[in-house]
């Protein structure tokens, strides 16, 4: 029986944990030789170990059938079902219950950061047609594509790529790409493209916000580690200020004019909580009003707020209060995801949103659990018997 039951469920988060060769396999001559080792430091004590063990459990037939019994249950991490292998993965959907998922990667990325051009999109290339191949044997799956923004001419060329491979969304980074807001007209192709071919932009923790907070916080006479054993993954401190580079990134798409130029163009704010949307909202509506005799720009033709609301939706963590969000904020912007396999998910992620849905109606807890991800991904012209029918026993 799935883990999921009673209603169409998408999930709006999840990840491919990559073996150190991952990337490897997909890379171009040139780019191949020269990506870095996968940089596993954030990933909890015992990550070497924990790869070995994931490894030698394949081909188990009798450990893959435990794992099937109850994946989100199950381990996380490289051990879990459908970690870093494909077909395991919609084995573990088949047991989850979710009609479509989001796969980001985890680790990835930090084989080919830097100020090197030719490296960074020729890493880009190979992530993008990594993440395709992954997803492209199970329609539930919708891999997210990557492109770096230091050089727009080569970030329309691997988003277009990325587009043509399969990919169903294009995440960014939400630093500033060198000395220029991502919202430059440089950029405006970009956003065009993703615009006209109905594919959304996500932003995720860990796509170029740099370190959350200064490590000087950390530093306090006590032990301080994370609930993976590393230390250096996310901390209570650092849950404090993890939304900071998505909501400037957010505002300036906003204040910059850059949803009112391009009206279709969908955004997911993903795995950075959502409890900040609520006054930010608020925010960009004091900003535009307090400036705009100094910026005359800000006279937007609507309130900076409905730009957020017609065209950004936010993941909650596994325990924030859902329906005060959506009683202080509505019921469009929010999305229901799992994090599988990563273990800030938690084992019971539907049952911890649900603890906070009391009292909030049918129609609002349809749109959380699937109908706004549907929009966001414009599947919006789905029916709910088209999914139900793609879910497998």
């Amino acid at each position: 029986m799935p883990y999921a039951q009673g209603r169409i469920y998408c999930d709006a988060d999840s990840h491919i944990v990559e073996l150190p060769d991952w990337l490897i396999g997909y890379a171009d001559p040139g780019i191949r030789e020269r990506l870095a080792t996968l940089s596993l430091g954030f990933a909890g004590a015992g990550a070497s170990e924990a790869i070995a063990k994931a490894q030698a459990r394949r081909g188990d037939p009798r450990e893959l059938a435990r794992l099937e019994e109850n994946p989100i249950q199950g381990p996380k991490g490289w051990y879990a079902l459908g970690a870093y292998d494909s077909a395991e993965r919609s084995r573990a959907l088949d047991r989850l219950g979710f009609s479509k998922q989001l796969v980001f990667s985890t680790f990835a990325f930090t084989q080919f950061t830097g100020g090197d051009l030719e490296l960074l999109y020729g890493g880009t290339r190979a992530h993008n047609r990594a993440m395709a191949d992954f997803c492209s044997r199970d329609d539930r799956l919708l891999g997210v594509g990557y492109v770096p923004l230091e050089d727009p001419e080569r970030a329309l060329r691997e988003a277009d790529e990325a587009i043509r491979l399969g990919c169903a969304a294009i995440a960014v980074p939400t630093r500033p790409p060198n000395d220029r807001s991502p919202t430059h007209p440089v950029y405006d192709p970009l956003w065009a493209l993703l615009q006209d071919s109905g594919v959304p932009l996500m932003l995720h923790i860990g796509l170029g916000g740099g370190r959350i907070i200064r490590p000087a916080f950390h530093r306090n006479g006590r032990r301080v580690t994370d609930f993976l054993g590393g230390g250096e993954n996310l901390r209570s401190k650092d849950f404090m200020a993890l939304h900071g580079a998505a909501e400037i990134f957010l505002a300036c798409m906003v204040l910059d004019g850059v949803f009112e130029r391009f009206p279709g163009l969908r955004c997911g704010c993903i795995e950075n909580g959502a409890m900040w949307a609520v006054p930010l909202l608020r925010r960009l509506d004091l900003a535009q009003d307090m400036f705009q005799k100094s910026e005359p720009d800000l006279a937007l033709p609507l309130r900076a707020s409905e730009y957020v609301r017609r065209q950004v939706r936010f993941t909650p963590f596994a325990g924030e209060p859902v329906g005060w969000l959506i009683e202080q904020a509505g019921p469009e912007l929010f999305l229901f995801s799992s994090d599988y396999p990563h273990p800030e998910g938690t084992r019971d992620p539907i049952g911890r949103f649900e603890a906070t849905l009391d009292g909030v109606s049918t129609d609002a807890r349809e749109r959380f659990y699937a109908q706004n991800f549907l929009d966001l991904m414009g599947l919006a012209s789905l029916q709910a018997s088209r999914l139900a029918a793609s879910l497998r026993p």
